[in-house]
């Protein structure tokens, strides 16, 4: 008889706690077992599990365990950097969307249900039948095919498999190589052994009709360019600092996203290493988004998905060839391309704006940005009829230059991340983005050199204010129970 998945009795109950707990309930409860002791990771284990087992994906990337699952990187780091009942916040926002997925009409009542893993004859066939599965959409085939595949290849082998129909994907929809990159990335705070239940609805989302479309033109430049076999260099060195720069600010100033893979082909042609690449692209994504003029809070894939690609250069185990896709391809999906549609013609921020800022102290300007995040007007939501149409009001821009400010002046950059952190704990709104930005800005931060570093953060307060006010219900209903 067919069950539904089943996790160890030692997380079950916590699991089924989020499933089941009334939406008007789950923030007061969530936040008491967290102060009668449950560690805030097996917290946040507990509800990345429910909502895989209990929310069903609809038809876009909008519900069921897409976003919560894509966050739990991002708030298990947040949580570990703040203090007090404070650290509670992230783990309490991620348990209150995951029970609002499971309880929501367009994806619940849902079970995921516990099956068989099936065998094609061994492991090259079984890979050959789960790729099959893809060209035909058998989106519940291919999941079989692919737990049987986790217990029988090294775990990173896997993926490796799987990021080759994702990351062409990408051109379709951002999220169907964000989904299966994050969901690994969360293994590491959950623990490997959930990854493979974590990865299932992962893998159904990614096989599912529309097929990936061709990409000739980034299949020339691999031909082209011979990247395949002149890429020889992993890492990255001081003796790149000049030619990294150079790329990056090549991107951070260019107008047309298609001229992006001929710049890292080149670079990668000229002997820069795949490390130093991807440094260059994270430059050019800073730079880019403080161009953007967007307004939709989760317009942030240009930033984090080259914090996502840049973890996966280093990590062992994935190919070449998907190495150099993830960075062609990193402009090619909707949300980042959409940018070159609403950018400012010149780099940001302005400098004689900065300038003309008065002299202030760290404690000074981390006050100023502060309240400048606070001061942004609300939105008039009976004007919205398309997030994606939604511009920046004039306002974040007081942010950013304050931002730039603080970055010129040397002042810590911990204490602006952290204040950041807890300013972004109090977004309910954009389903995980606003965490994962944050969380992408910190690693970016300390991933790259000096001088392009501090654009980082500068974007890391702009995300912060365009973000901030459109919804924070959950923070609010917890903001009387917590303790400072």
């Amino acid at each position: 008889m067919p069950h539904r998945v089943q996790y160890s009795e030692t997380i079950e109950p916590l699991v089924q706690f989020i499933e089941e707990t009334p939406a008007g309930e789950i923030v007061d409860r969530t936040l008491a077992k967290l102060r009668a002791g449950v560690p805030l990771q097996t917290m946040l284990t507990a509800s990345a599990l429910a909502v895989t087992r209990s929310s069903d994906l609809p038809p876009g990337h909008h519900g069921g365990p897409l976003h919560p699952v894509a966050g739990v990187h991002a708030v298990s780091q947040l949580a570990r950097r703040l203090e007090g009942e404070q650290r509670f916040v992230p783990i309490i926002q991620h348990v209150a969307l995951s029970n609002r997925h499971i309880n929501h009409p367009e994806m619940g009542p849902y079970n995921l249900m516990d099956f068989t893993p099936l065998d094609a004859g061994g492991v090259e066939a079984t890979k050959a039948a789960f790729l099959h599965s893809v060209t035909r959409g058998e989106t519940n085939k291919a999941d079989h095919f692919f737990l049987w595949l986790w217990e029988n290849i090294p775990a990173v082998e896997a993926l490796d498999l799987l990021l080759t129909v994702a990351i062409p994907k990408n051109i379709l929809d951002d999220h169907y190589f964000i989904y299966p990159a994050f969901t690994w990335r969360s293994a590491e705070a959950l623990g490997r052994e959930h990854l493979p239940v974590l990865m299932r609805p992962a893998v159904r989302y990614v096989t599912r009709f529309p097929r990936a479309p061709g990409i000739p033109e980034i299949e020339a430049l691999l031909s082209e360019y011979d990247l395949l076999n002149c890429v020889t260099r992993m890492q990255t060195g001081d003796d790149e600092t000049a030619a990294i720069g150079e790329v990056g600010e090549a991107i951070r100033a260019c107008t047309n996203f298609a001229d992006i893979p001929v710049m890292l082909a080149k670079a990668l042609a000229g002997g820069l290493s795949l490390e130093g690449t991807g440094e260059a692209m994270s430059i050019g994504a800073a730079g880019l988004f403080l161009r953007s003029l967007t307004g939709n809070p989760m317009d942030v894939h240009l930033h984090t998905s080259a914090n996502l690609r840049r973890y996966l250069l280093k990590l062992d185990g994935i190919s070449l060839r998907n190495k150099i896709l993830l960075l062609l391809l990193w402009h090619t999906g909707p949300e980042v391309k959409s940018t070159q549609r609403r950018m400012e013609a010149t780099l940001q921020p302005d400098p004689a704006a900065v300038a003309a800022l008065p002299p202030r102290s760290q404690e000074e300007l981390l006050e100023a940005i502060s309240q400048s995040i606070y001061d942004q007007p609300p939105t008039d939501w009976s004007k919205v009829t398309n997030l994606g149409l939604m511009r920046a009001v004039p306002e974040v821009k007081i942010t950013v230059n304050l931002a730039q400010q603080y970055v010129d002046c040397g002042y810590d950059p911990d204490l602006l991340m952290k204040r950041l952190g807890e300013i972004v704990c109090r977004d309910n709104f954009t389903e995980m983005h606003a965490y994962k930005h944050h969380q992408a800005i910190v690693e970016e931060y300390y991933a790259t050199r000096a001088p392009w570093r501090g654009m980082h953060l500068v974007a890391g307060a702009q995300a912060a204010a365009i973000s901030h006010g459109k919804s924070m219900e959950t923070y609010e209903g917890a903001l009387e129970l917590l303790h400072d």
